[in-house]
Parts: C-alpha cells; sequence; structure tokens
C-alpha cells in the first residue's frame, strides 16, 4: 500500500489573533505575585483524606485549569481520567498497593528508601479509597491519525508535567487538597481505566477535602536563596 501523502495530511496556519492582556501597575503585580505566593505557600500534600464527597464540578474546573498549559507544538498531550465510582477506586487501591508491598518490600533501592523515610510513607494507600475523587493523568506518548497511522508528539513530559502543575495548583485556590501518587510501574492503570495503548499513566493524584484529624509532616521549602542563580 502507498504511503499516505504527508503534504495532504499537514493541517492549515493556525490564524494569529490580538492578544488579550492589559499591563497592571507594578505595585498591583508586585501585590498578586506576594499573595499567589503566600496561598500556595500554604498549599501541602495530605494523605489524610475525608469521604465527604467533592462536587463534579469542581474536578471540572481543575482539569480544565490543567488544559490551558502550554504544550510542544499545541498537540495537548494528555488524558484526565476522574474517578468518583467506588468499587473502580477500590480495584485501583488493590493494584497500587500490591505493587507497592513489592516496592517497599525489596524492589526499592535503599537510597530511596532513606530518602522517603521522613515523611512517613508506606504500601497502604487509604486516600485512594477515601478521597471522593481519584484522577490520573495520561501522557500521549504519541498521537492517531484518522486513518490510524502514528503522529509523533514533542515535549510530552514537559507538557504534562506543567499541566500537572497547573491542576494542583487550582486544586489548592478552590479549597481542596490532593496528593501526587506515582505506584510503579503504573501499567494496570491503562488497563483498568480502559485507556489505549498510545497513553501511559503519568500521576494518580486524588482530589477531596482533608480528614478533620489530617496531619502532614512538618517541613520547610528551600529558600529563594537556594533555588535561584541570577546573572
Amino acid at each position: 500500500m502507498d504511503e499516505p501523502n504527508r503534504k495532504d495530511s499537514v493541517p492549515p496556519s493556525l490564524p494569529f489573533v490580538p492578544l488579550r492582556f492589559t499591563r497592571l501597575a507594578l505595585d498591583e503585580s508586585a501585590e498578586r505575585a506576594r499573595t499567589f505566593f503566600e496561598e500556595m505557600s500554604r498549599r501541602r500534600t495530605t494523605r489524610h483524606f475525608s469521604t465527604d464527597p467533592g462536587p463534579r464540578e469542581l474536578v471540572e474546573w481543575a482539569i480544565r485549569t490543567a488544559g490551558t498549559a502550554p504544550s510542544g507544538a499545541h498537540q495537548q498531550p494528555w488524558t484526565w481520567v476522574a474517578v468518583s465510582d467506588p468499587g473502580l477506586k477500590a480495584r485501583i487501591r488493590e493494584a497500587a498497593e500490591k505493587e507497592e508491598r513489592e516496592f517497599y518490600g525489596g524492589r526499592a533501592p535503599g537510597e530511596w528508601l532513606e530518602a522517603l523515610a521522613p515523611l512517613g510513607t508506606d504500601e497502604v494507600k487509604g486516600h485512594l479509597t477515601d478521597a471522593p475523587w481519584v484522577v490520573v493523568l495520561f501522557a500521549q506518548t504519541h498521537g492517531v491519525r484518522p486513518d490510524g497511522s502514528r503522529r509523533t508528539h514533542y515535549y510530552v513530559p514537559e507538557s504534562c508535567g506543567i499541566a500537572a502543575g497547573l491542576f494542583i495548583a487550582a486544586v489548592h485556590h478552590m479549597g481542596l487538597v490532593s496528593l501526587t501518587h506515582t505506584p510503579s510501574p503504573m501499567v494496570f492503570l491503562r488497563d483498568l481505566l480502559g485507556r489505549p495503548a498510545n497513553e501511559k499513566a503519568l500521576l494518580v493524584m486524588p482530589v477531596g477535602y482533608p480528614a478533620a484529624d489530617a496531619k502532614v509532616p512538618d517541613l520547610e521549602r528551600k529558600g529563594l536563596e537556594e533555588i535561584a542563580v541570577w546573572k
């Protein structure tokens, strides 16, 4: 069979429109920067979730916000699977805990376990059934054209990483909490959630309200002088 004419499959150039941008006064920009930092600085990851229901509308807004992230060639190589069904969450937890038992029981390098020890993590993943929502971010390793041929996606990890950051910020901004969970390996998620072969699970993020007795490690974040270099 002859190869399809790729020139015929190239999409037309996008039209360009004026940038919607309002330049703010410096003092307003500084105030926005300060208040946003202070809000994000209060963000903490918790493993203790309330079983109270979380409105679907809030998860939808978080996913919409994540979808505004920049991506390589504007290919938007992500799929967000939001799970609220208790039975499906239970199956996800069962499969995740199986992988985590093997991870903590010998698969993980000693140095990795040493790094995790101060955080108190283990193979028990109650957050996967307690949280009202479990949102799984899948990275589309490549695209599929209408004729079934493969389309290369560019900068997939970077694009999905930026989108995940926006999702987490949106969740915190609306008054919910989240957790980034990466059971290793995560192939079971593609099977459980019925995703195609070109998608790879990247992050599992329970979303909801914190439990009344939720606790978090008493940690400190690096200061500006430790994370920034000025030239």
